[in-house]
Formats: structure tokens, C-alpha cells, sequence
């Protein structure tokens, strides 16, 4: 911690700027001394003006709210932030990494190179797997943010996305809230609808905020974004609908009905994330309801939803378990206490592990701080660097002339010597060039066998596949090679004008037969099928070879051996069996090919995407590398 042992939670929400400065209390928890709240307006959730104006906003609010600290917490808003629930099946502890990095591949909808990303594993069990939230966000946005805090002097540790800190704050003070709670968080752009239970919990994002309002009421009443959004903050309250009768003033009755309408469209996704939440994560209905975030704020808000979902609604206090210093003014805070969730979240990471702990800092950032921290020690150190280069000048130079002296001696002994150094070199050449025709043939005779053992293994892991599979899902499991050819490296541009594409194994159709890579009778088109024109093996074969990736151009190697054989396996889908069933069987066959003595484990990997097949199709196809420990001499 700083010397100030004071730490800030700063929240870059899409509609305002929320800082509030804490220190840890006595006898543990929090203790609130100062908070500031900055409106951004209509720019502050648009990509092209957010940041002038979150740099300057944050510029005058560390100043008015004279914040001592400036070691900080920041949360990114919701909008530009990704989410995401995944179910795994049950898989061995030390491949965990390796599938979720894979989901979140195939989940994320930005690459992962060019994001920030991190998870947290939500519940695990040995029958049913685990529950994995991931949640990613683009680097470039994450830099923008630190960009505008460094510039300000602000020393940042953790980049946590607006929901995970919303989530631990809940945790937090109402740990001891029995059944299910909503929590549902109106914000400027977006809101976000939160779930809990004891052991579970749920959130989604849905593109419905209080921003909507103001937007609509302005193409009403054809009044700038600004003018409408200062009256809907001093006159506007979402109307209650049935008989009560309108206000007289034309104005604030539209304003009421459009925030009544934009509330019902939010209200119909909360009841589609509580149907899902039931349905899908096994939970159960909420019991009471809690509001947050600035767009709650409106009159008669918890009312209207009071009316739409039965049950019991109150605002949101993130400040209930935490102490209040006595210069924050209560009156002040009580107006947008609800909104400072996020903020309570963040700051409950400097003191504690939370039940999501999550940040989304990319490596380049935590690098350059790590760097910064340690720059006044590389001073010193090039300081002392420079006089021990001085004082070793000066030891060399006076031995220099001993030095000098004491070789021409030596030279005049070795000399001699020189004629029978040159004999010696001569008879050890030979001696290599024998070794090396010796080693040469050794290895002919032992690659004339080096094939069928690489089948015969092939066709072994393929049986333990099926075997241990079947046994899983307590049905006949059947696994085949649908295509088999090897990568070769790619010849040197001085001795080839072309790039070579991944050689094609072509083998005949009878011997893959007899190897166990091919299963069932011949069939029509093949040697020995019966079949008149069908294609050869041959044939498919080239075929095979023709469609396949060009492989990328590579530094020149050796082009006399093959290391990577590339299969494309295709298994019977038991997809109708069990959801998950492909995908065990994949990773199965993965294990049973990394533990073969002939593949090396660290590169012998599925190179590619299952299939994706309905029920009714009778197979699927995914890819399978195959490093060899031994690559093959040709």
C-alpha cells in the first residue's frame, strides 16, 4: 500500500465517473472518506468522444474531491465489456487451463491476442463438471482507461469488469439474504441483471439503460439530449399507468410514459433472464428485489416494478457494512448510494479475496509497471555498473604487460606442436566420416519397420479411445481415420520457387484396412469393393492432398523426414446420447494419442473444431496432430 494506507474504487460507467476513497477499518471491512460523482452526459458512452472527456472529467474530480490517494481500483463499463456462462464436463484438474482458454476461443467474439481476458470458476463437481464465467474485453479499450488514470498520476492494480465488482459488493453486505435475490443494476447505456443464491450465481447484460429515456423524450419533445436529460432528472418519474390520472404539465406526462414504456421493455428481459436462470441453471424463482445504478433513481421506479414482478422491492445499500467517516456529508450520499456499487466492489479487492476475483489488466500494462517500480533501482545499478568498469580498466591495464610476456613464452613451446595437431585433426575426420556412414545405415534398417509400428500404434489408440468412451456413456462408441497425411517442412526459397502444402499419406485402401484405419467390408469404388468407376485410393488421396491448407511459409530446414502426421478422424455422433458426448470423446482420443511412447505429448494435440452436427447426424469429423518423438527419415 501507499504511505496514505488509503486506497480508491474508480468506476468508468457510461453515463458518470464515480470515485470514492477508503481505508481499511478497525476490526476489518471498510471505511468510506470521501466520494465524488462526475456526470459524462450523451459522450460518455460514445467510442469517439469517451475519452477526452473521461480524462477530463477524471482530471476535475480528483481535484474537487481533494483524494489523497492515488493507488486505485478501476472497473470498465458494462457495455464494453464480454460475458459469458460455460458448462464443462467433467474433465482431469490439470487440464482446466487448457479448456477454458479453448472456450474462450471459441466464445469471445474479439481475438484473444488483441483482448483482455480472465475467468473464474463458479462451482465444480465430480459427476456434473464445473461452471466457468469468462469474461474478456478489448485491449486497446483497457489501455485507453489506464492512459487516463496515468495521465492524472494514478498507480492501477486491478481492472475489474462492472458486474464481477457489482457481484462482490452484494456478497458483501447481504450475506445473510435467505433464497434467491434479483438485483437488477439500471445503468446509462446498459443494465444488468443480476441472480443469487447461497451457491449459485447468474448474470446477464442487457442493452436497455436509462440513457433509452432521455433519448426518446428528446425526439418528442425535439429538445437536445442535454436539456432533456437535466429535466428528467428534476421533474420526470416513470408513470404508473391503470387510472391514476396524468400530470397537467405536457411535458413531464411524456416523460413519464416514455420512461413507463423503456421500463417495460427492461422489465420483459428480466423476465427472460429469471425463466433462463430457472431452467438452465437450475435455479429457483427470487425472492425480493433490489435496484441500483443511476437510472434507478427515477420516481416511482420501485414501484413500478413492485407491480410487475409481485414481489418485494428496496434499493440497493453498498454501504451497509461499511463505516461512514464523519466528514461525508449522509444527505449527499443518501442521493446516489445506490450507484456506487461497482465502486464498493472494487474497493473490497484491496482488502480481501472476493468470491469473483477477476482482472482484465492486459500483460503489456502490468509490465510497464513493473518496470516503472523498479526504474529508480536500474539508476543505481548502471551507476555501479560504470565505476566497476572504471576499476577493472585500471586492474587490466597493469597486468596487461605480465600478461603479454608470459604468452610469448608459451608460444615458443607450442609451436612444435603444430604439426602433429594437424596429423591428429586429419585421422579424427576420418574417423567421423566412418561414424556418420556407420550411424546411416543403422538407421535405414530400423526405419524399414518404423511405418507399421506408427499404424499398428495408430489403430491401438484408437480401440483404448473407443473402449473407455463406451464405457463412459454406456453405448457402442465407434472412432475410424477419414483422412491420414503428413506436414513436412518447407524447403528454402534458394532451392524452391513454391511453398509445399501438407503431403498427402496416400496409402492403398487394403493395407489401411489391414492396420485397423479403415473399418467395415470394402465398398463400392474401392480396390477390392466391386463398385465399376468408383474412385481409387489414389485418387482420394490426391484429392485430399488438393484441398488441404497450404502450409504457412517456414524458416528452411531439413526436408529429408517427417515429424507431424495430421489425421482427421470421424467418430459415430453421440450427441442424442449426451450433450457433451463429442467432446469427451475428442479429448479422450487427445489423452490416449499424448500417453503413445512414438508421440510427443507437448505438440501431439486436436488442431481444430469438432464438427458441429445436429442429432440426427449419424458422425462427425474433428482434427488430430500427431508429433513424433522419432521423426521418420525418407
Amino acid at each position: 500500500m501507499l504511505k496514505s494506507k488509503t486506497f480508491l474504487g474508480v468506476d468508468f460507467g457510461a453515463g458518470s465517473l464515480k470515485i470514492a476513497e477508503f481505508e481499511p477499518a478497525v476490526g476489518g471491512g471498510l471505511n468510506l472518506l470521501r466520494f465524488i460523482v462526475k456526470p459524462l452526459g450523451l459522450a460518455g458512452s460514445q467510442d469517439a468522444a469517451r475519452d477526452g472527456i473521461l480524462k477530463k472529467a477524471l482530471a476535475e474530480a480528483l481535484t474537487e474531491g481533494a483524494f489523497v490517494s492515488r493507488k486505485a481500483n478501476i472497473s470498465a463499463p458494462g457495455y464494453q465489456v464480454f460475458s459469458k456462462f460455460v458448462k464443462l464436463p467433467p474433465i482431469d484438474a490439470s487440464k482446466v487451463t487448457q479448456i477454458i482458454q479453448y472456450e474462450a476461443q471459441q466464445n469471445v467474439p474479439f481475438p484473444l491476442a488483441e483482448s483482455a481476458w480472465d475467468y473464474q470458476i463458479l462451482g465444480s463437481t465430480s459427476d456434473v463438471g464445473m461452471e466457468v464465467l469468462l469474461v474478456a474485453i478489448k485491449s486497446e479499450t483497457v489501455e485507453k482507461l489506464l492512459a487516463a488514470g496515468e495521465g492524472v498520476g494514478l498507480k492501477m492494480e486491478v481492472v475489474d469488469a462492472s458486474i464481477a465488482a457489482l457481484a462482490n459488493a452484494f456478497r458483501y453486505n447481504y450475506e445473510d439474504a435467505q433464497g434467491c435475490s434479483l438485483l437488477i443494476d439500471i445503468g446509462a447505456k446498459t443494465s444488468n441483471v443480476l441472480l443469487f443464491e447461497k451457491n449459485k450465481f447468474y448474470v446477464r447484460t442487457v442493452p436497455v439503460g436509462a440513457n433509452t429515456i432521455t433519448q426518446e423524450f428528446s425526439v418528442e419533445s425535439k429538445t437536445s439530449f442535454a436539456e432533456s436529460e437535466k429535466f428528467k432528472i428534476a421533474q420526470g418519474f416513470v408513470s404508473l399507468g391503470g387510472a391514476y390520472e396524468e400530470p397537467d404539465d405536457i411535458r413531464v406526462a411524456a416523460v413519464s410514459k416514455v420512461a413507463r414504456n423503456v421500463l417495460t421493455r427492461l422489465h420483459l428481459q428480466v423476465n427472460q433472464t429469471i425463466q433462463f436462470y430457472k431452467t438452465q441453471q437450475g435455479g429457483t424463482s427470487p425472492q425480493r428485489v433490489y435496484l441500483c445504478g443511476g437510472g434507478s433513481v427515477m420516481a416511482y421506479s420501485a414501484e413500478f416494478f413492485f407491480e410487475k414482478l409481485n414481489l418485494p422491492v428496496e434499493y440497493f445499500n453498498p454501504f451497509r457494512r461499511v463505516t461512514i467517516d464523519p466528514s461525508v456529508i449522509p444527505e449527499e450520499l443518501e442521493k446516489v448510494a445506490s450507484s456506487f456499487g461497482e465502486v464498493v466492489g472494487l474497493a473490497l479487492q484491496s482488502i480481501a479475496v472476493c468470491p469473483i476475483n477477476l482482472n482484465l489488466m492486459p500483460r503489456s500494462s502490468k509490465d510497464r509497471q513493473a518496470f516503472n517500480t523498479k526504474k529508480p533501482f536500474f539508476v543505481v545499478a548502471a551507476f555501479a555498473a560504470a565505476l566497476g568498469v572504471w576499476s577493472a580498466g585500471l586492474f587490466y591495464s597493469q597486468v596487461t604487460g605480465v600478461r603479454n610476456e608470459g604468452a610469448s613464452k608459451i608460444a615458443e613451446k607450442v609451436s612444435p606442436l603444430a604439426a602433429v595437431e594437424t596429423n591428429l585433426k586429419s585421422e579424427e575426420t576420418k574417423i567421423a566420416e566412418l561414424k556418420e556412414q556407420v550411424s546411416q545405415l543403422s538407421d535405414y534398417l530400423h526405419e524399414r519397420t518404423y511405418w507399421p509400428e506408427i499404424l499398428v500404434e495408430v489403430r491401438r489408440i484408437l480401440l483404448e479411445a473407443e473402449t473407455s468412451s463406451s464405457q463412459k456413456v454406456g453405448v457402442p462408441v465407434g472412432i475410424w481415420v477419414d483422412s491420414f497425411y503428413s506436414t513436412e517442412p518447407v524447403v528454402p526459397l534458394a532451392e524452391a520457387g513454391t511453398e509445399e502444402a501438407p503431403k498427402f499419406m496416400s496409402m492403398n485402401m487394403e493395407m489401411m484396412r489391414r492396420y485397423g484405419l479403415i473399418k467395415g467390408p470394402p465398398q463400392p469404388g474401392e480396390p477390392g469393393g466391386g463398385g465399376p468407376g468408383g474412385p481409387s485410393a489414389e485418387g482420394s488421396a490426391e484429392g485430399a492432398a488438393e484441398g488441404a491448407p497450404r502450409a504457412p511459409k517456414a524458416k528452411a530446414v531439413s526436408t529429408n523426414e517427417v515429424s507431424i502426421i495430421n489425421l482427421k478422424i470421424r467418430a459415430v455422433n453421440l450427441q442424442k446420447i449426451k450433450q457433451e458426448a463429442n467432446g469427451s470423446l475428442a479429448y479422450a482420443l487427445e489423452a490416449v494419442a499424448k500417453a503413445s511412447p512414438l508421440f510427443d505429448a507437448s505438440e501431439t494435440q486436436l488442431s481444430g473444431n469438432l464438427d458441429q452436427v445436429d442429432d440426427t447426424d449419424p458422425s462427425f469429423t474433428f482434427p488430430l496432430k500427431l508429433k513424433l518423438k522419432r521423426p521418420i527419415k525418407l
